[in-house]
């Protein structure tokens, strides 16, 4: 069982839209009671080691966790969901059991760390996957305690060598990782609010086409590139549900940024959802002069990014919005009928 002296807190900030600015300033919080801080922007989180800011700030880790989070309320409107204890396995999985405006304080001795852990789903533990978790259960290991019971051999059957190695560690409460801190990652978002909660997914997928076709733009015009994209979802209810996928490769090309956001709204599964918002965020931005693209002998790509250029060319003479494609736009322009009901 550890005996690590280390004080980690895991904190999410509940925010309803993707508010880059709002993040930052967030953060800004945190580092105001310590420097050990990393960020985790794609689900507005962050990971804090308050190991040397107990003493500074003659406060307990309970204590300090609730100056944090009465931080975050009053100065931004924030509410946060917390989780502390002595490793980052152990903060993360109490954080995820946090209901929001609350924290959970494990304490550092064996009995506390095995009295968190060991009730818990075996899924709860870091490094455990879906498929991971469905192999344990087939041999009746179904919480955390049970891996810990578990000969380490077995486990390394069962998962392989590391990961076996790295489940028995982290059920008996051991887990070394360190907080790097960093800043996050530069990111550039954009969001359509609904007037009214939508439930046609044809305008969910018109919202996202537009969101990407803004962000393509803003993303040429500050010569920048983006590797990933979070699209982010705000129901009627106020709850969100976000999804992030990597890209092929980093790019400000619309096409590509549009067919990403069109994999990420599919795999939301909104058919049935009554949706309030939308949002698009290009994340882990880049200078331009870094992109690899790669070659193809395929001339609609290069057609494609020449009209991209006149596009872009449009909306600096005429502002936003002046034009795009015709998938992005609610309602296509019909053509006017004659009297015959010919098209005029």
């Amino acid at each position: 069982m550890t005996t690590s002296p280390r004080t980690i807190m895991r904190i999410y900030f509940h925010v309803t839209e993707a508010d880059e600015e709002l993040y930052e300033q967030l953060l800004a919080v945190l580092e105001g009671i310590t420097p050990r801080v990393q960020a985790h922007p794609v689900d507005r989180s962050a990971d804090v080691d308050l190991t040397g800011a107990l003493r500074y700030w003659k406060q307990d880790a309970a204590g300090l966790a609730a100056v944090i989070r009465l931080r975050a309320l009053a100065l931004y409107g924030v509410q946060s969901s917390a989780g502390v204890g002595p490793t980052l396995g152990v903060a993360v999985m109490a954080a995820a059991t946090t209901p929001p405006g609350a924290a959970t304080v494990v304490g550092n001795t064996p009995y506390d760390v095995a009295a968190f852990l060991r009730p818990q789903p075996a899924a709860a533990l870091p490094g455990i996957g879906p498929a991971a978790a469905r192999a344990l259960d087939r041999l009746g290991i179904r919480t955390v305690g049970d891996i810990s019971d578990t000969p380490l051999a077995t486990l390394q059957r069962i998962l392989g060598t590391a990961a076996g190695r790295q489940a028995h560690d982290r059920a008996h409460g051991f887990d070394g990782r360190p907080i790097v801190p960093a800043a996050a990652p530069k990111s550039l978002s954009r969001t359509h609010r609904f007037d009214h909660d939508e439930l046609d997914p044809e305008q969910h997928h018109r919202a996202v086409l537009g969101l990407v076709e803004q962000l393509g733009a803003q993303l040429r015009h500050d010569q920048s590139i983006a590797a990933a994209l979070t699209l982010t979802v705000t129901y009627a209810d106020r709850t969100t549900t976000s999804r992030t996928r990597t890209l092929a490769e980093a790019t400000a090309h619309t096409p590509a940024l549009a067919s990403t956001g069109r994999e990420l709204l599919a795999s939301l599964g909104l058919q049935r959802a009554r949706v309030r918002a939308l949002s698009v965020r290009a994340e882990r931005l880049q200078p331009a002069e870094t992109a690899t693209h790669q070659l193809t002998f395929d001339a609609r790509d290069d057609k494609a990014r020449d009209l991209e250029a006149a596009l872009d060319r449009a909306r600096a003479r005429y502002g936003p919005g002046v034009a795009g494609t015709a998938a992005s736009y609610r309602q296509a322009v019909a053509p006017r009928r004659g009297p015959a009901g010919t098209a005029r």
